[in-house]
């Protein structure tokens, strides 16, 4: 491929980054805005140059379908199938990367190491890893999803969260352990499950 300018590279390296972070496009506007500029010209020329270039390539008449070409495939590989009950043919050939980038590092996620048995039955277990993400707006928490969250004069707890009205209860998965009610004002809602790490030893 032919070599960049500063000025592409620059936009060039950006785009990488903010794909990948954010598995999605950018618009011009951002585009704009990272590159410091306040006319949607420049940032088109720098486009075309890198999609003539081979960095980069987009689909005509579709906003934010910008694709990073000629990276490695990032993550780890997908071989197929494998069944837990039967047999399937074995596998050979990889037919997909699974890239964590997007799970692991978007903007804001923390991670928990899981204490305790009250979520087996969602098949969260205790030293497993839990991903959360913020929630912005509590109030627009869906019921029966599992969260990270703070019961004033109790400590935090992970659950799936149920408001009515004023009242939180906040269900284990486990029938050993009875649910936590507390008021709506007494409950902080610290983040929401996008995700379960389980390491295992390989260690025959």
């Amino acid at each position: 491929m032919d070599a960049l300018t500063p000025a592409q590279q620059e936009l060039y390296d950006w785009l990488v980054d903010y794909i990948r972070t954010s598995q999605h496009a950018p618009s011009i506007r951002q585009m704009m805005r990272a590159m410091k500029l306040r006319s949607p010209a420049p940032v088109q020329s720098r486009l075309e140059h890198l999609r003539a270039k081979g960095y980069i390539d987009w689909t005509e008449g579709k906003a934010r379908t910008i694709r990073i070409l000629g990276l490695a495939s990032k993550g780890i590989p997908v071989l197929g199938a494998i069944a837990a009950g039967g047999l399937v043919e074995p596998f050979t050939d990889t037919v997909e990367h699974l890239d964590l980038s997007g799970l692991f590092y978007q903007t804001g996620n923390f991670a928990l190491r899981v204490i305790g048995d009250s979520m087996i039955e969602d098949l969260i277990t205790e030293g497993d890893v839990v991903i959360m993400r913020p929630v912005p707006d509590p109030e627009q928490l869906k019921n029966g999803r599992i969260v990270a969250a703070r019961v004033e004069g109790k400590g935090t707890t992970l659950k799936r969260y149920y408001r009515q009205g004023e009242l939180v209860t906040l269900k284990p998965a486990n029938a050993k352990y009875l649910p936590i009610e507390a008021m709506a004002h007494r409950v902080q809602v610290q983040g929401v499950l996008v995700g379960v790490w389980r390491g295992f030893d390989p260690k025959p």
